[in-house]
């Protein structure tokens, strides 16, 4: 019975040990009931959510719905996440494997001559050759009492639970950089199209203005003005073309494709920015992968603290070995050749010159460290939300402020071709107006180019629908 009770014990001591260290509990951060820049800012009703992976459906673009389902399986950088995802979860499995004995066989002859000039032996003791045939298992288990090993496990297990995390923060920054990338070619073809209807009817102008210099009711620098007015314009909208084929180089990087085998047929951005579901400052802890991230790192810090405090106990290694050894494959496998060891040994470091000090005050700096960031990462958080709601609800009364400047701007410049048709007032005029309508026109595009370029950041800095709920368990 003692014997029993002795094995069972060392049994739970072996399997169960203790785990020095300290437990894990996640760190607080800032946090507000409330967004700032929410108030005034109509958003999506409680119950809708932002789609989960396609958050860009919400836009309702099928051209750019083509291009975000292409980012996932071209982009070389979104592979690389990939990639170091694979290398983490591989890393898992390789410290998992410390927690199970290492089995090893040997199998083969030996032989061994003796020296003839051995020390301490007389020089006249004949020397001989002996050897033998050896098969053998061998096993060796390093028992985890303070938990080491399993720290080492869970640190892993967090470490590749961050990198799917930034997996996905990388995914979303790309299909991100697409959106932007993709309203902002659509906004310079709405540029290119106001640019290209805007010098058809400065031509017009143009021979309004020689065809009064021909009659003698105007004179030639009416002419002059018009011209220059035209060719303005015209340089203008050739300029558009410059950044609408950086864009669209771009986007053909974005997606894995040779910029010149790509293109996008031109179409004008008419898009409207969408109601965002942005919900509650807490809500975002749990949405953003980047804070994900940063909180699972810090998890993992903790776990290097414990593994570095059980460098201050002994390791105990236990080592077996079963086998056979014979003088010829005749005898090798008999009962009489069986051999085996058992044992076990504990080591413990007593003298390191502050080696092990110095490595668990580095785990407790890292430790803070990580803390930091990941408080840093949710302040960002936060900021980049407020940023985009406040931009959103900014240029929303500033878009219906620029449509009434437009559509007076026009009737001013109707006004001021008609005066100048009549002989009323001169052509400086006219082509103040036509510069002021003009101006005014492009910064509405514009204007709606920043709220979609908004919009798009807004869905970013929530996530993009993502939750923490996915993150890979081991």
């Amino acid at each position: 019975m003692s014997r029993r009770a002795a094995l069972v014990g060392l049994a739970a001591l072996v399997l169960g040990g203790c785990m020095v260290g300290p437990e894990y509990t996640k760190p607080s951060v800032p946090m507000t009931p409330a967004y700032k820049e929410a108030d005034g800012w109509k958003v999506a009703q409680p119950s809708d959510a932002l789609p989960r992976g396609r958050w860009w459906e919400l836009f309702g673009d099928p051209d750019l719905h083509a291009l975000e389902e292409q980012v996932a399986a071209a982009n070389q950088n979104l592979k690389i996440a990939e990639a170091r995802l694979r290398e983490a979860r591989a890393q898992v499995r390789f410290n998992r494997a410390a927690l199970f004995p290492t089995i090893s066989t040997t199998f083969g002859p030996r032989v061994l001559r003796e020296s003839a000039n051995q020390p301490f032996l007389s020089p006249g003791v004949a020397r001989g050759t002996s050897g033998d045939l050896l098969f053998s298992l061998d096993l060796s288990y390093e028992v985890d009492l303070w938990g080491r090993v399993r720290r080492t496990v869970a640190a892993a297990k967090q470490e590749a639970q961050a990198t799917a995390a930034d997996l996905e923060t990388a995914r979303l920054s790309l299909q991100a950089e697409l959106a932007m990338d993709y309203f902002e070619l659509r906004a310079a073809d709405a540029q290119k199209q106001l640019l290209d209807e805007t010098v058809t009817a400065f031509e017009a102008a143009l021979r309004l203005t020689q065809n009064r210099f021909q009659g003698g009711a105007a004179p030639k620098s009416d002419v002059a003005q018009a011209q220059t007015q035209l060719d303005t314009t015209r340089a203008q909208a050739t300029d558009v073309t410059v950044q609408r084929a950086q864009l669209e180089h771009a986007i053909a990087i974005l997606i894995g494709k040779p910029p010149a085998d790509f293109g996008v047929p031109p179409r004008p951005l008419d898009t409207r920015p969408p109601d965002i579901p942005a919900g509650l400052p807490s809500q975002l802890l749990e949405r953003r992968p980047d804070i994900a991230a940063a909180e699972r790192r810090v998890a993992e810090a903790n776990e290097r603290i414990g593994i570095a405090k059980a460098a201050y106990y002994p390791t105990i290694m236990l080592n077996a070995s079963v086998g056979f050894e014979g003088s010829s494959f005749g005898n090798l496998l008999n009962a009489s050749s069986l051999l085996w060891a058992v044992g076990a040994s504990i080591t413990q470091t007593i003298f390191d010159g502050g080696r092990r000090r110095a490595t668990s005050d580095a785990a407790r700096a890292v430790y803070d460290e990580t803390v930091a960031s990941y408080r840093q990462t949710t302040l960002t958080a936060f900021q980049q939300v407020e940023d985009n709601l406040a931009t959103l609800r900014i240029l929303e009364q500033e878009a219906r402020e620029q449509r009434r400047a437009v559509e007076s701007s026009q009737q001013s410049l109707e006004l001021f071709i008609n005066r100048y048709r009549g002989g009323v007032d001169n052509y400086l005029q006219v082509i103040t107006a036509q510069t002021a309508t003009l101006s005014n026109q492009r910064t509405e595009i514009d204007i709606l180019r920043r709220r979609i370029g908004a919009s798009v950041l807004l869905v970013k800095a929530l996530g993009g629908g993502w939750d923490v709920a996915e993150l890979p368990k081991s």
